[in-house]
């Protein structure tokens, strides 16, 4: 496998010498198209590269994996992710595929694993590491409850995607520019969203998603 071949790979990783890493070992036997260190940067680079296969980390500035997954996929249904991540915690697992990831293999695979892995994604098939698969089916057959966090769960759709894009930075206007609504909206999904959690203001909902790691 020392040539080239024509899978097209993207890599999404904020830890600069890990993606180096990767980029290096992967471009002996792939095509390495492009790489992003974080949430917005990923989204726009994936389109336009639009790659055969995306690696994706699952704790990353921004948001996480899970958006970029969910971003990606709803402007680009057919693209690939393969989630690439040092935590093998059950509920990381399940959120990334619930996401659209079509496998998760942790940072631990060897070289020559990975770029397996890559071409099984490429070909359709679902990919994980040994123990990791074992989540995924009891996930799915619900016989595991998913961790869920309770505060959370008292958000529609709606209002958590207005208080990830808040907690973010956006002004009311990007918001909704950003989710085709009204400012008049935003605000009033705003308001319920202080008002669910028992939070004074943005800045204490910003605190509020970075310590669940949901911006």
């Amino acid at each position: 496998m020392g040539e080239a071949v024509s899978i097209r790979v993207f890599v999404v990783d904020d830890h600069q010498l890990f993606l180096t890493g990767v980029e290096a070992e992967l471009s002996e036997h792939v095509d390495v198209v492009g790489t992003a260190t974080d949430v917005d940067d990923a989204v726009k680079a994936i389109l336009a590269a639009k790659p055969d296969v995306i690696l994706v980390d699952v704790h990353i500035p921004g948001g996480g994996g899970v958006i970029v997954v969910k971003n990606t996929l709803d402007a680009a249904p057919d693209l690939r992710f393969l989630a690439l991540s040092a935590s093998d915690a059950p509920d990381d697992v399940i959120a990334m595929i619930r996401a659209g990831a079509r496998g998760y293999v942790t940072k631990s695979i060897k070289p020559d694993e990975l770029v397996a892995a890559v071409v099984r994604i490429h070909e359709g098939d679902a990919v994980f590491s040994p123990r990791l698969a074992g989540f995924v089916l009891d996930a799915f057959a619900g016989s595991v409850s998913v961790p869920t966090d309770p505060e959370l769960d008292l958000l529609t759709d709606r209002e958590r995607e207005v208080l990830r894009l808040i907690a973010r930075g956006y002004a009311y206007k990007q918001v909704a520019t950003r989710m085709s609504i009204s400012v008049k909206t935003v605000e009033t999904h705003m308001t319920a969203v202080l008002r669910k959690l028992q939070l004074s203001n943005r800045h204490e909902l910003a605190r509020w998603a970075s310590d669940r790691k949901i911006v």
